[in-house]
């Protein structure tokens, strides 16, 4: 493995711009990537798990397959749902994306999990942050800083991550009601104590799931209703891979893809184009008609689309939320929610210390980075 590292340094010092690159798993996530291909998957393997202390440390090019392997042998699991978008996925890309599953709503984010990390920096440093074990404060920050920073900061060769326990029992219950109706009730379940660990709306149909001891989840079913969901465990994993029907429908696959976060009691939104909602009301996907209709020139096409964008981000600004565009349209729209000057001075200044020279991922999260 000291060969893999020294040759990831000789390509970092060699000063050219590097497009760091797991499995490709989420290649279309972001900006469009650019640079020389830097290719983590020759440093792979789980470095230490040990069940009882509930941590697993792998390295960067890691298959996402093999974790979940190795946990569910011990009957545990990366509680945040990661969706893996692929066969290939890689813990990796799986930190520098940050993204979030179904449970979000119940157990917290992917950063919420990290304990640890471990970054080769723009001047082929080696730095630690963090260790193995929630009360190792130092440095913690930083290593939550990665996640979600699309490899813009430095190349993450290792990472500690907090697992837990599979749930004894689960359920999932479905309730035919329009979106305002589940979104208040989304919101009126969130304040009892009921053992809700995942919930979706879409087509005027609500699906919750009941996570946690038999006798609890029994409970909250009987208290709640609904009809009993078979095979549950299929959709929430298409939901997590985005394989549901929502996003698989073959009218819209090239149509933009928007995922807004919003204050979860947030009313619907006036906008057009399909909603399927997540996270207790919090995460709201918006699917748009598509606008490649085939007298349109290219220029009205991109015109059409920036004021879809505006629109659209000006419609969750003015509820505390932003969006960003998750798939398909154009993106030079911006993917991400352009961000206030007191933001962008702290992003910069932090792209500065960890990669000076503009080594990694160049634009993949802001076009002008």
């Amino acid at each position: 493995m000291d060969q893999v590292l020294q040759d990831f340094r000789q390509q970092i010092l060699a000063g050219q711009p590097l497009r760091i690159r797991g499995g490709g798993s989420k290649d279309w996530y972001g900006q469009t990537p650019q640079g020389a291909l830097l290719d983590t998957r020759a440093y792979a393997g789980i470095v230490d798990y040990e069940p009882t202390e509930l941590v697993i440390t792998a390295r960067c090019g890691t298959p996402l397959a093999e974790i979940d392997a190795a946990l569910a042998a011990n009957n545990q699991m990366l509680a945040f749902e990661p969706p893996h978008f692929g066969p290939a996925a890689t813990v990796g890309g799986m930190i520098a994306c940050g993204l979030s599953g179904p449970a979000r709503q119940a157990v917290g984010s992917a950063r919420d999990f990290v304990l640890g990390a471990v970054l080769m920096d723009g001047a082929g440093e080696v730095l630690h942050f963090g260790g193995q074990v929630m009360k190792n404060v130092a440095g913690y920050d930083v290593s939550r800083l990665l996640t979600g920073s699309l490899g813009c900061l430095g190349l993450i060769l290792e990472v500690s991550i907090k697992v837990l326990p599979k749930p004894f029992a689960s359920e999932t219950r479905r309730f035919h009601m329009r979106q305002s109706d589940a979104i208040g009730r989304l919101n009126e379940w969130g304040g009892q104590p009921l053992p809700i660990s995942a919930s979706a709306w879409c087509d005027d149909v609500l699906t919750v799931r009941l996570s946690g001891a038999a006798a609890a989840v029994d409970a909250a079913a009987a208290k709640m209703g609904g009809e009993r969901l078979e095979d549950a465990d299929a959709f929430w994993r298409d939901l997590r891979e985005q394989r549901h029907a929502y996003f698989g429908r073959e009218e819209s696959a090239a149509a933009p893809l928007w995922r807004l976060s919003v204050p979860s009691a947030t009313a619907p939104l006036a906008l057009p184009g399909g909603t399927l909602i997540e996270w207790g009301g919090a995460q709201r996907w918006l699917r748009l008609p598509s606008q490649a209709g085939a007298q349109a020139s290219q220029a009205d096409m991109q015109a059409d689309m920036q004021a879809d964008a505006a629109t659209i981000r000006s419609a969750v600004a003015a509820v505390g939320g932003h969006a960003s565009l998750f798939r398909g349209g154009d993106k030079e729209v911006g993917v991400f929610q352009p961000l206030t000057p007191v933001v962008e001075k702290i992003h910069r200044k932090l792209k500065d210390s960890f990669d000076p020279r503009g080594i990694f991922n160049r634009g993949r999260m802001y076009p002008h980075w």
